[in-house]
């Protein structure tokens, strides 16, 4: 059993690697703005950052935020907690999205990280408790300011955080999702959603999935079961 304090354990993906390393039967100290300060004076097994944002559209419109919340904020707890073990929670636009200020963060934040972290790089991910992003823009027939042809490697967070608690003691960069994509256009064609694709071309595939990695076809189900709860 390990002791791992959880950064930014109240989102998207927080709250998946709390339950997780709790059903693996770590003792997890859930970290979230108000309790801060208090958890930073413990010492951990394992420190995980799942606190940097997700916001793309708010880093190109203001950068110096998103370089506080992701690079500042990553330095801070390299150098400010007591831990043997640290995982940054990235993303795989750390490698495919260099073009922009997001993706650039991404990567600066990577590079802080102590010799022998776990980073873990994720791609596209859905689940319940998904508030944005392309597949609720589509669900709900909104513009997509993204290039149709993209293709996305569609995964459940809930996968991804299992994958990390079962992978605790691996270190270097690994991108976690699923082992395969799927088009935009074809999501939105699925759902007969009447969205309009305008924007960039971005591939957001995962390099060497696991052969245990999901098929990304599973998000229509996911999508198939959210529209008929929104419309029951």
């Amino acid at each position: 059993m390990s002791s791992i304090a959880v950064i930014g354990a109240d989102g998207f993906v927080g709250r998946e690697l709390r339950a997780a390393f709790s059903a693996a039967g770590h003792a997890v100290t859930p970290v979230a703005r108000a309790g801060y300060e208090a958890a930073r004076a413990g010492a951990y097994d394992v420190v995980v950052n799942a606190a940097m944002p997700s916001a793309r559209f708010r880093a190109k419109t203001d950068p110096a935020w998103d370089f506080t919340e992701t690079v500042a904020k990553t330095e801070s707890l390299v150098s400010g907690w007591t831990y043997k073990r640290f995982i940054q929670i990235s993303t795989v636009s750390a490698r495919c999205q260099l073009d922009t200020v997001y993706g650039r963060h991404k990567l600066a934040a990577e590079s802080l990280c102590p010799p022998g972290s776990l980073i873990a790089r994720l791609g596209p991910m859905y689940g319940p408790a998904l508030s944005k992003g392309v597949l609720l823009d589509m669900l709900e027939g909104r513009k997509v300011f993204i290039d149709g042809e993209s293709r996305y490697s569609f995964a459940p967070v809930e996968f991804c955080a299992r994958w990390i608690a079962a992978n605790l003691a691996r270190s270097g960069v690994v991108e976690v999702g699923s082992k395969n994509t799927l088009r935009l256009k074809d999501v939105a064609k699925h759902l007969g959603a009447a969205s309009v694709f305008e924007g960039p071309l971005d591939h957001q595939d995962i390099v060497s999935p696991g052969a245990d990695f999901p098929d990304s076809s599973l998000v229509l189900a996911h999508l198939d079961a959210a529209r008929k709860k929104a419309g029951a």
